[in-house]
Parts: C-alpha cells; structure tokens; sequence
C-alpha cells in the first residue's frame, strides 16, 4: 500500500479527522506557508506521495478521492495529480471543473483546485534544485520546475466539495495582481519565474528591433473603437476621442460591429458633423473584437499609430493622446502600454483605483509578461508592426496576444501615470462570469502562452522533439 504525507495551511480538526480516516495517509501536519524552507521541510522522510491542501476551505472528501488518485497515479507513473470538485456555494452545490495543465499554464494563479498529490521523489529532486529563499514562492517555483519534466495530470471527476471562501466576481478578483498591497509577492513570483524560464531556455535577453517610424502614411494617428449594442455609452467615448488636444493629425474610426440597437443610428449622425469620425461597417458579420481591429488598421483611412479605445472607456483628458504618441518617439517601441483609473459609471473612483502595473521593467517586462494575465490599458501600436503580426479575431485575449508577441521583438513604452477611465458597471462583459467562461479565457490565454514560450524556445536554438 502507498503512503501519502498531507500538508495543510491552516489547523482544523475536522479536516485533519476526515484526512486519517484513510488508511494510506500516515501523517498530517499544519504548515505556517508555502516558502521554499517550508516545501523542502515537506520533502524530508520516506514517504511515496505528498498531499498539499493549497487553501482555507471546509472540505468533504468523497470515498473514492484517495483510491482515484492513487489508482490514476499508478496507471499513468504520473507524479503530479489534481481533480475536479465540488463547489458548495451559499448552500448550494454546483461542479466547479478545471482546466488541463499545458506548456503555457505558468501564471501563478493557475487554478488545481484545493487538493495536488505529488510523487515524493520528483518533489524531493525539484525542491533541492530551488537556490533562493522564497517567502511566497516556493509551491510556484516547484511546480514550475516539476512541469519541466512531467506531466501535470488533470483528473476530471468531482472528488471533493469544497465550501468557497473567496466569493468575489470575477471582474473583483482580476486584479488582484496589480494592487499594491501584494507588492512583495509579486517581485517574489517575478524572480521565481525568472529561474523558470532560464532552466526551460526560454528566456530572452532585451535585444530589441530597432524602429525608425518612416513608414508613410496620410494620417498620424487613428483612435480605434470597436463597438457592438453600446448605445448608452459610445457617445461619451467618441467624444472623449475627438476632444484630444494634439500637435499631429488624427482620426477616429470606429467599427460599428452590426449592433442591433440604435448604436448605428447614432453613429450616421454623429458622422455628419465630424469629419475626423471615420464609421466603418464590415462586410463579414462574424468578427469579434480583434477582427474588428484587423479591419480597422488595414484601412486606408489608418494612421501611423493605433491607439484603443473601448466602446464604454474614456481618456483620462485632452492631453492623453499627445502623452501616448510622444512615448513611441521618446521610447522608439513598438507598442505603447498606458495607466488607467477604475472608476464607476458616473466616473467616481473604484477600488483598486490606478492600474499602473509598475512591476513592469525595461530588462525583464518581457518575460515577465507570460507570468501575469494582462499588460495595462489602453494600449498602443505601430501600426505597420500590428500589420506584419495579425490580430486573432477573438473577444478575449486579442490584446494580450499582442502584448507578449510585441515585446518578444519591440520595446515596449509604459506611461505610469493615469490617461484611461476604465468605467465597471454591470454591461461590462467581464465584470462576473460563470465558471465554464472563466475557464474558456484562461485556457486561451494559455495557449497563447504555449505559443509564445516555443517560439522564444525556438529563438533561443532549442528544437522541439515532436
């Protein structure tokens, strides 16, 4: 019979009671984190398994959640297990599937759930290769080095339920990773996915392409906004657009996506009396957001410079666009990533307030990027590069496609201070979303990730074996 070591963060009888009653779990300890002293603390005795308990819940094992993962483990020599659960959710239960694991799965908020059973040997090997002290790090950096050469095996059955104690929205808990306040942990998981990359050979030096901007073009700068059913709101962005205060030309186009309220309507109107709106309809009736996007800046009527503009988002003031054009002279980048304040409806300032994402830097950004889940808004391009590269046309994730396939090449410029009003209110279409949706974005997002880490692989002269 094996015998599998548990490791949960916090004491509880009940979990710990429920724990022993089966027999292949010989000991379960409390452990104060998951720093890297602490996980090669874990690693210690002879042991087959170790069971790790990553997060606070009340927890009800089914019969079977010790004899499934064991079974699977055995079958397959898999050395790192996790499964679906059970979510009780104010009373109500409700399957809360995962993901697979992939190449590009290496964003520290990857989600196994509450229970990972780790073959002991393989943890023991990854926790001696770990030279730095980690506070928050440790389980990261581990799993990220155990993935280098195993498998990281999903088990899609229900073998616990788990009593949810984050029950934020989705649109809350996105970020997290840019408040302040986890400051710390963020350099900490940086620096620890810095090794990562180093030990996988897909970490880039800054060697960035130069640019000129010689491109010829009519137009210096076209604002772009997509919309679709924003009646309400794309008024108050097309203005915000058109008032820019700047010392180069530039339009506005926007793609009207077949809406099917008075968006249209609205739209020929306003187009009337505005020269600089340029209102575009697209022959295909099936673009997302970056197809819309791809229509925009293939047109004659695009400048030298795309800026975003969301249909429901405004700049910050009349000076935004000259602060985000000076930037690409100033910077010589390819893409141009802004600051933005949170704020409601009615403009009023909405916790965590700037989005500022200052764990940016010029020597490591770029690698930094396929840690995080987003670069910053608005964003900004050089419109031959957007051109060379393509946009997905999709409605989720087309920007971050671009921000980390940009700065594998190009320099990117950041603005720290705020020149975006990101209004949240309930027709955003992030701003709460269902298990099943959050899981679709997260696995694109990291595929995308797969994608670009073998790529830098390949640049770095590694060669895929299959």
């Amino acid at each position: 019979m094996k015998s599998i070591a548990c490791f949960i963060p916090f004491d509880d009888g009940r979990i710990i009671n429920s724990l022993k009653k089966f027999p292949e779990i010989k000991s379960v300890t409390v452990i104060d984190d998951f720093s890297s002293e602490t996980m090669k603390g874990t690693a210690k005795g002879s042991i087959d398994y170790l069971l790790f308990l990553l997060k606070p819940a009340e927890i009800e094992l089914h019969s079977n959640f010790i004899d499934r993962l064991l079974s699977i483990a055995k079958s397959t020599e898999a050395k790192f297990l996790y499964s679906d659960y059970i979510e009780n959710k104010c009373g109500q239960k409700l399957k809360h599937p995962l993901i697979d694991y992939q190449e590009g799965s290496v964003r520290d908020d990857f989600d196994f759930g509450y229970f990972v059973l780790m073959d002991s040997r393989v943890f023991k090997l990854a926790a001696e290769s770990i030279n730095d002290d980690y506070k928050f790090a440790g389980f990261y950096l581990l799993r990220l080095l155990i993935s280098l050469e195993n498998e990281l095996v999903h088990i899609p059955e229900f073998l616990y339920t788990a009593s949810e104690q984050d029950t934020r929205l989705s649109g809350e808990k996105q970020f997290d990773y840019v408040n302040p306040c986890n400051r710390d942990y963020q350099i900490e998981m940086e620096k620890a996915f810095t090794q990562y990359l180093k030990n996988s050979a897909a970490f880039l030096l800054p060697n960035f392409k130069d640019i000129d901007f010689d491109s010829v073009f009519d137009i210096e700068t076209s604002v772009i906004i997509p919309v679709k059913n924003r009646v309400n709101t794309i008024k108050d962005a097309i203005d915000s657009a058109l008032s820019q205060k700047c010392n180069f030309n530039y339009n506005v186009i926007v793609v009207d996506n077949f809406s099917t309220d008075r968006t249209t309507e609205l739209l020929k109107e306003y187009n009337k009396s505005n020269p600089k709106l340029i209102h575009l309809i697209p022959e295909e009736k099936d673009l997302e957001i970056g197809g819309c996007w791809n229509y925009a800046i293939k047109h004659k009527s695009c400048g030298k410079f795309a800026v975003q503009l969301d249909s429901d988002d405004l700049y910050n003031n009349e000076n935004a666009l000259q602060i985000i054009i000076d930037k690409f002279y100033e910077s010589r980048c390819g893409m141009v990533i802004g600051s933005y304040l949170m704020t409601n409806f009615d403009l009023k300032e909405l916790p965590p307030g700037l989005i500022d994402h200052k764990e940016w830097s010029t020597d490591n950004g770029f690698n930094n990027a396929l840690r995080i889940n987003g670069l910053g808004a608005p964003r900004a391009f050089y419109t031959p590069i957007l051109r060379e590269i393509g946009i997905p046309n999709v409605s989720y994730g087309e920007d971050y496609y671009l921000g980390i396939t940009i700065s594998g090449s190009y320099k990117i410029g950041r603005i720290y201070e705020p020149v975006y009003l990101c209004r949240r209110w309930e027709g955003n279409s992030d701003a709460a979303l269902d298990i099943a949706s959050v899981n679709k974005n997260n696995y694109y997002k990291d595929k995308l990730r797969t994608f670009e880490l073998r790529k830098r692989k390949i640049s770095n002269g590694i060669k895929r074996s299959n």
